[in-house]
């Protein structure tokens, strides 16, 4: 049962100060060193006033820093407990009767309630500032979008006279524009009509726009354009969308561009993966209380405290690097969605409470 109201105040309260003071000391010197990274690059740029580097990095400053809140929560709660243990405080709670599970419940409860939190309100922000911060790096440093490459991009359309299969080795991003494109045109009983082979190719309203198109038909010899129209029932916003990082889609948009995604013919995985893990994010940071909690509770003056902390900071990356494990397997398709977001949460807090089990009852 949990612990008095009194005394899960005070270490809740400890619990959340640690917390915060981890994440905050390293908001600020991940605001520093892109602030001086944005300065260097800005040089001569025009426009890129000091001022200007100082918003932008702090518009990117709080997607960076999610993606640590799993080592503020795991620092924080190591800190919290040795503390704790340093000033004999939990010798007493102990010989008062109150066993490691007790003591334990309210930073296993603030660890769920800033994963909620996490979700619903600091993921949509960081990521509606990510965007304009995407937007406002691009007019000052660019005049032309970035291009994204890696893993070939599918596209499948419809058409009034049968169906498309658009493959792109890349994409501007920002805009409806791909590049090294191939087209496989299917008539209506799915029969192979012809491939198209283009440079690039720009999503205009109710078709594509091939520069440096070869049409390779079934009969007849191949024929060459400097500009090829194919048409096209998908919406340059539409694809735009379809487009954009999961990162930079806040929580409650991910279901929605998931399924806008599906419908335009692209692979969705990313944006339901990067939905699953958000999920999963309240039981992962339970997970990395527990793996603190397993490696702070010893007495220090028995010893040995130096070893276990530098354990517990490897379990916790450890815990980490089998989460990126999983979501690039489940982004590649060799695991499912589900079993990717949520392995590492369940499995980091199982072992975890599997540990205080070992030293708290033998």
């Amino acid at each position: 049962m949990p612990v008095g109201y009194t005394l899960a105040r005070y270490i809740g309260r400890q619990f959340l100060r640690s917390i915060a003071t981890v994440f905050f000391t390293v908001f600020g010197l991940v605001y520093i060193l892109d602030f001086v990274e944005l300065v260097r690059r800005a040089g001569d740029v025009a426009g890129a006033t000091p001022l200007w580097m100082a918003q932008l990095a702090l518009l990117r400053t709080p997607s960076v820093t999610e993606q640590v809140l799993p080592f503020a929560i795991l620092i924080g709660a190591m800190t919290t407990l040795l503390t704790l243990s340093r000033k004999l405080e939990l010798v007493v709670v102990r010989a008062a009767g109150i066993s490691v599970w007790q003591f334990l419940f309210p930073g296993l409860v603030i660890a769920g309630g800033i994963g909620i939190f996490s979700i619903l309100a600091y993921n949509p922000a960081a990521a509606i500032l990510k965007q304009y911060a995407s937007e406002v790096e691009t007019r000052i440093f660019s005049s032309s979008p970035q291009a994204h490459t890696g893993r070939d991009i599918w596209i499948r359309q419809r058409q009034e006279d049968g169906s498309a299969i658009i493959r792109a080795g890349s994409v501007m991003e920002g805009s409806t524009e791909i590049a090294a494109v191939t087209v496989f045109r299917f008539d209506l009983q799915g029969g192979f009509r012809e491939r198209i082979e283009a440079g690039s190719a720009v999503l205009r309203s109710g078709y594509w726009e091939m520069r440096d198109a070869r049409v390779i038909a079934i009969e007849g010899e191949p024929e060459r354009f400097d500009r090829y129209l194919l048409p096209s029932g998908l919406e340059p916003d539409q694809l735009r969308r379809s487009f954009m990082p999961p990162e930079s889609v806040p929580f409650w948009s991910l279901r929605e561009r998931a399924e806008q995604t599906r419908r335009a013919g692209l692979d969705a995985t990313a944006y339901q993966l990067r939905y699953e893990s958000l999920l999963a994010r309240p039981l992962l940071f339970v997970a990395m209380v527990l793996v603190a909690a397993s490696v702070s509770l010893r007495f220090f003056r028995f010893g040995g405290v130096g070893p276990l902390v530098l354990g517990g900071v490897a379990a916790g990356f450890l815990l980490y690097v089998a989460t990126e494990l999983m979501e690039d397997l489940g982004a590649s398709g060799l695991v499912g969605t589900t079993l990717a977001a949520w392995f590492p949460a369940v499995v980091g807090s199982l072992l975890g409470v599997l540990a205080l089990l070992y030293q708290e009852d033998g």
